[in-house]
């Protein structure tokens, strides 16, 4: 069997979504939170943060915060991957939908670019954990995902929000727009 992972990058996780079989139409096969901070770390959930609104400036809290949040990523995706559900298949490929792409160098409020850096951070501590094993990925802009699933799908968006829909009732809930976002993408990564 192979399959495919969708993920909808979060602040301090990921929800990823597992499809098998065709781009038309895909088999669900696991819903999942997919840890990518230390539970008994808070500060690694925003390590780019020192408190409410206030931007971390010490580049040693930062450096060991996100040594942590590395570690963390690369356990879980070998969890995941070496997960049962998948009975020994094969990943295809993996999709990964993320809130934006900036550079947070460009960013001039130091708060939104705290928040710039940790978006940055999760998804490329994901997409490294998934190279790592041999995983390839693409990125998806959350905002682009829309235009961008009936083109790669060669699907109206009507019929992609129907399946993804009845993916959602196969895998059970909640079903929010996070979990569709990354059943979306792992569709597109079926393909």
């Amino acid at each position: 069997m192979t399959y495919a992972l969708g993920f909808r990058v979060k602040s301090g996780y990921a929800i990823a979504v597992a499809l098998a079989g065709s781009a038309g139409p895909p088999a669900p096969l696991l819903r999942a939170h997919v840890a990518l901070s230390d539970p008994t770390v808070e500060e690694t959930k925003q390590p780019y943060h020192d408190g409410f609104g206030t931007a971390q400036e010490d580049p040693a809290v930062i450096a060991r915060l996100t040594s942590i949040v590395e570690r963390c990523a690369q356990r879980s995706i070998h969890e995941l991957l070496t997960s049962d559900r998948f009975g020994g298949g094969a990943c295809r490929g993996a999709a990964l939908v993320v809130g934006s792409v900036i550079d947070p160098a460009t960013v001039g409020n130091p708060h939104i670019r705290a928040h710039a850096h940790e978006g940055r951070l999760f998804r490329m501590v994901l997409e490294q954990a998934l190279r790592a094993n041999h995983v390839e990925c693409s990125i998806i802009v959350d905002k682009r995902l829309a235009v961008e699933a009936p083109a790669k799908l060669r699907r109206s968006e009507a019929d992609i929000k129907l399946l993804v829909g009845q993916l959602g009732r196969a895998l059970g809930g909640p079903w929010r727009a996070d979990e569709k976002a990354a059943a979306t993408a792992a569709w597109i990564a079926l393909g």
